[in-house]
């Protein structure tokens, strides 16, 4: 049993009156564990057949399921580290479903780190349109880079950069935004005791301030039309209803909307916002959709390639390893060449820490290949992929960094993947394949 705070006990008697037996005995109860397919990568199908787990069909999400089995370590498996899946409780993907993004659509995600909801939109937006993934903290940032990667997802731009600047330069540009809000914490009780030692009643009104200054940015960022969507994983009236209410009283060029779900249950006093707790087959979850009924004028410059590039040491690698064009632009910035994805807004004084897929970076008279060129790919996309099933040890040694066996006739460059599903690459010469998986993400 899960020893919560008094105040915290008080407060949620109060809250759900007659719900409120259910809501404490779900905490006798371990937090239910769950993943989300990355349809950019798997199907449900290859997915199965490679995890020692089974899966059931998780309410919030078609690509969510919750995972059966215990002690499992997850991170470690192969289709983990090809980013077929992303591990996930099960109602975090509650508020992207309620998003509805849709291939084509300009989404902004502005609190993203570490990367769920992000990757849970690259994958409904199927590398068409044009995800923004925003993390202000640094260091959150970077781990935010490292899973949107990971997901080879293609059309994204991640930076790190202070709400107020983004929403104010890039006014009126996204059709979708996402406000997954700093909190309290509270539906992460059961699995997370840091979240519960941090809990107070002051920080819940800390939090509620913050969550209110957040959305008051972030809803310039809206397209006339357009949706914004505010969710956080805890519980407090004062953090959920009562910032909406706020919000919606201090922006009326905004009205509500249905979230048009079924699971959880209705907000409070909303009956078009959701709730979901424990018993509710998640940890928990407020939700809330608003849409843009007034103008909001687009002000930003579009991104433009001003001076003539040599690139053409790095097409010719990029031809080398696959088979198909990419119809994106091939830009170099510093020593780094990238694929950017059509359509972007200037970049410019944004934190931006990556724009579409690092190709590779300049050497020496040569352009050295990157991961994330491979994870952006698939095993058809390549000229030359080796592929074993999920228990193969030649797999597990490439995990871990070591030099693999190949064939002989391969040569120079080469994806490897686990079922079909790209993990990384490495360069083969005389039957071996130096191995060029990321140190920080080997597995030891």
């Amino acid at each position: 049993m899960v020893q919560l705070p008094e105040n915290f006990i008080n407060r949620m008697a109060i809250l759900l009156e007659h719900d409120y037996p259910a809501f404490l005995k779900s905490y006798s109860t371990v937090s239910k564990k769950g993943i989300r397919l990355n349809p950019l990568k798997c199907t449900i199908d290859v997915l199965r057949k490679n995890i020692p787990f089974t899966l059931t069909s998780s309410p919030f999400s078609p690509l969510s399921y919750y995972v059966n089995e215990e002690g499992i370590k997850i991170g470690l498996l192969p289709m983990h580290h090809a980013g077929a899946f992303y591990s996930q409780e099960p109602s975090a993907a509650s508020a992207v479903t309620v998003l509805d993004p849709k291939p084509g659509d300009r989404v902004l995600d502005l609190c993203a780190a570490p990367g769920g909801k992000s990757t849970q939109i690259a994958g409904l937006l199927m590398g068409k349109g044009l995800l923004w993934s925003n993390e202000m903290v640094k260091k959150r940032s970077k781990i935010l880079l490292s899973n949107m990667e990971r997901c080879g997802v293609r059309n994204a731009v991640v930076s790190c950069c202070y709400p107020d600047v983004l929403c104010h330069r890039l006014a009126g540009f996204f059709d979708k935004v996402l406000v997954d809000a700093p909190c309290s914490g509270e539906g992460m009780f059961r699995r997370d005791k840091q979240a519960i030692q941090d809990w107070s009643v002051e920080h819940v009104r800390t939090c509620a301030a913050r969550q209110s200054a957040i959305l008051d940015l972030a809803c310039e960022a809206v397209a006339q039309n357009g949706i914004l969507v505010y969710s956080t994983c805890t519980f407090s009236k004062e953090e959920n209803e009562d910032v909406v209410t706020a919000f919606l009283e201090r922006h009326p060029e905004f009205i509500p909307e249905d979230c048009g779900v079924s699971f959880g249950r209705s907000g409070i006093g909303m009956p078009w916002a959701r709730r979901i707790y424990p018993m509710d087959g998640g940890d928990g979850h407020f939700v809330a959709k608003f849409r843009r009924v007034k103008e909001n004028e687009q002000t930003c410059l579009m991104y433009q390639i001003t001076a003539k590039q040599d690139i053409s040491m790095a097409k010719k690698l990029y031809d080398s390893i696959i088979k198909e064009s990419w119809q994106h632009n091939i830009v170099k910035i510093k020593e780094q060449f990238l694929l950017l994805p059509p359509k972007l807004p200037q970049l410019d004084g944004l934190g931006v820490l990556r724009a579409g897929v690092l190709l590779g970076e300049s050497k020496t008279n040569r352009v050295e290949p990157a991961h994330g060129l491979f994870m952006a790919t698939t095993a058809n996309q390549l000229h030359q992929v080796i592929s074993f099933d999920n228990d193969n040890p030649c797999l597990f040694q490439f995990l871990r960094g070591e030099e693999i066996a190949v064939p002989n006739h391969i040569k120079g460059y080469a994806g490897v993947a686990v079922d079909g599903i790209v993990t990384g690459f490495g360069k083969c010469s005389a039957g071996k394949l130096k191995n060029h998986y990321p140190k920080g993400l080997r597995n030891f």
